[in-house]
């Protein structure tokens, strides 16, 4: 249901500081890094295990509340599905569907903020 979820903080050198030691602890480390230039606007790190990030602390570049959810879609026309029905519904557009290169080659996504401004997602991994 969720693949992974992340927070905006006001100081991401020191919230990095703070989870790259705290959920090492877990056994979790950085899995991966975007830039500002990559994402459109922010800088994060996503952590996690085997190399798939499930937690990602972001500079709070972003628009919304800061806080971000993405949702699994099982093809890319359930993501398309959940754009158009999230913006009939009184969402508003925080990025179309498409390929986001900068995740992965096949990632493919789309952002809707949610009526209190939470940055929502819908994400299918698989190609098309």
């Amino acid at each position: 249901m969720i693949d992974h979820m992340g927070i905006g903080c006001s100081n991401f050198a020191a919230s990095r500081r703070f989870y790259d030691a705290a959920l090492a602890a877990l056994g979790m480390g950085v899995a991966m890094e975007v830039t500002a230039e990559q994402s459109g606007s922010y800088n994060g790190v996503g952590y996690g295990k085997a190399g798939k990030p499930v937690f990602w602390v972001g500079d709070g570049g972003a628009r919304g509340s800061g806080i971000h959810v993405a949702f699994v879609a099982s093809s890319r026309a359930q993501v398309d599905a959940f754009y158009a029905a999230g913006l009939t519904a009184g969402g508003a557009d925080n990025g179309p569907p498409g390929l986001r290169p900068h995740y992965h080659p096949g990632y493919y996504g789309a952002f809707l903020l949610d009526p209190d401004g939470i940055n929502v997602e819908a994400v299918c991994h698989t190609p098309e």
